[in-house]
């Protein structure tokens, strides 16, 4: 069997697609955290952010009233992949809504 299909067969976590990290890029880790081995940097912008206080994450809001997820690790730890995927009806629902105003 090749590699490709064997990807088939494991969890998410343990393929090379969930998890990357760039880094060259000049803000990594761009979050602070003990462990920058483990720092993914696959959803560097957060898919759930959208989700405003439903995102279950480590966020603040600012006077201004903007969120703030600078304390936040949810999507870049080295698991967060299922985590995210799995969230994804949540956000796919949102966007429905947003299409229909």
């Amino acid at each position: 069997m090749s590699e490709n299909k064997e990807a088939f067969y494991k969890k998410p976590e343990e393929c090379k697609y969930s998890f990357f990290q760039h880094k060259e890029c000049e803000f990594f880790p761009c979050h602070k955290t003990d462990k920058p081995e483990d720092f993914n940097c696959l959803f560097c912008y957060c898919p759930l952010y959208t989700l405003g206080k439903k995102c279950k994450g480590n966020y603040s809001y600012t006077e201004n009233g903007i969120k703030d997820c600078s304390r936040c690790l949810v999507p870049h730890g080295r698991g967060s992949y299922s985590y995210i995927i799995g969230r994804f009806s949540e956000l796919s629902e949102l966007a429905g809504k947003n299409d229909m105003e």
